[in-house]
C-alpha cells in the first residue's frame, strides 16, 4: 500500500472541472488531474431518479491531503453535495509515485506550518 490516493470528483461540465483542477494543482493539493468527458450519471436525488451528463475528474494526491482537498472542492463546487471519493493506490510505478509525492510536498509543508 502507498500513501497515494485517487480521488474521483464529478462536475457538471468541463469548464467547472478545469477551474477546480487548476485550483487544486496551483495549491499543490494534487499532482495531476485527468478530466474525462462524456460521463453519464444516473442517480437518486431528492426522491427522483436523475439521468445527467457530467465530467469525471481523476485526481492524484496523497492521503494526508484528502481533507484539505475535500474542503477546497466543496468551497468551489456548484453542487450542494458533490461526489468526492478517495480510493487507495495499492501499488504503482515508483517513479510516478515519487513524482506525485514531490509535486504535493509544498502542501504538506504548508499544512505542518499551520499546526
Amino acid at each position: 500500500m502507498t500513501d497515494s490516493i485517487v480521488v474521483l470528483i464529478t462536475a457538471p461540465n468541463e469548464e467547472v472541472a478545469a477551474t477546480l483542477a487548476h485550483d487544486v494543482l496551483n495549491s499543490r493539493l494534487a499532482a495531476c488531474v485527468n478530466i474525462i468527458r462524456g460521463v453519464r450519471s444516473i442517480y437518486r436525488w431528492q426522491g427522483k431518479v436523475e439521468d445527467e451528463g457530467e465530467v469525471l475528474m481523476v485526481v492524484k494526491t496523497r492521503q494526508e491531503l484528502f481533507r484539505d482537498l475535500e474542503e477546497r472542492v466543496k468551497e468551489l463546487h456548484p453542487y450542494t453535495v458533490p461526489e468526492i471519493i478517495a480510493l487507495p493506490i495499492v501499488a504503482g510505478f515508483e517513479g510516478y509515485l515519487g513524482w506525485l509525492r514531490e509535486e504535493t510536498q509544498s502542501a504538506r509543508t504548508m499544512k505542518e506550518k499551520q499546526q
